[in-house]
């Protein structure tokens, strides 16, 4: 008598949280961790795809790549002249000041990766991905006076592609990488150089324009195409198929 009674009652709370789960919105339905990648939502799709490029990258050493770019060596050996292009830089100063050679010294810090954006093509075949990056640079010119803290900021676009192999299985591969025309911004952070370093500084800027960009994109683009191929197989799958067939997944906001 007691297992039937048991019995009914367990039925009874069975009946009654089924009801209460088929009355939720489906839109509030928890997202159980291990859901098959197929069984999510476009929107899913695009933020699985994201992150993981995201992790991928940060786990691939970005932040330490960029905190060590060689910019100091190309500064000094690059444009051409025995100085450099420092070395240039710094001759238009001789006539005011006289400088003592290598007075110069940028170290990298705060390396950023902000939060990347996903965009997909109009036919819907390629997906663009932005890749936000920030860096300081602290440059030591005694000539200032002080430490000079210079803010960078740069997106990098990378273009994702599916294709088929000979036998039939689509994946994701990296077309085109470039730095995004106008997106490098460069600040001083602590306030004004008097003159005449200004002039120094708006000169170093318009070095820093010519060669930060492809030094950072020479990094950057090869680790993109690393983490490419690192992604799970099945939410590449999942993208890739929905790339081939042109289908939309990326939210347009």
């Amino acid at each position: 008598m007691f297992q039937i009674g048991g019995l009914i009652v367990f039925c009874g709370l069975l009946a009654r949280t089924t009801a209460l789960l088929d009355a939720l919105p489906l839109d509030q339905t928890p997202l159980l961790q291990g859901t098959p990648v197929q069984d999510l939502s476009p929107t899913d799709l695009a933020g699985s795809l994201t992150d993981a490029l995201s992790n991928g990258l940060l786990s691939e050493g970005l932040l330490g790549i960029l905190e060590n770019l060689p910019l100091l060596d190309i500064l000094n050996t690059g444009g051409g002249t025995s100085g450099g292009l420092l070395g240039g830089l710094l001759g238009k100063l001789t006539s005011v000041v006289p400088l003592p050679n290598n007075i110069i010294d940028i170290k990298i810090t705060n390396p950023q990766l902000l939060e990347l954006g996903l965009v997909q093509s109009p036919e819907g075949h390629r997906l663009y991905v932005a890749i936000p990056l920030g860096i300081t640079l602290n440059v030591n010119m005694p000539l200032a006076g002080r430490l000079l803290k210079v803010a960078v900021k740069l997106n990098i676009t990378a273009e994702i592609l599916s294709v088929k192999n000979e036998q039939g299985k689509t994946h994701l591969v990296l077309g085109d990488c470039t730095h995004s025309p106008g997106s490098l911004q460069i600040s001083l952070l602590n306030g004004f150089a008097p003159l005449p370093v200004q002039s120094l500084v708006n000169s170093l800027t318009s070095i820093l324009t010519e060669v930060l960009p492809e030094l950072i994109q020479g990094k950057v683009c090869p680790l993109v195409n690393d983490v490419l191929s690192q992604l799970d197989i099945t939410l590449v799958d999942s993208i890739a198929d929905l790339l081939i067939h042109g289908l939309e997944f990326v939210i347009k906001v």
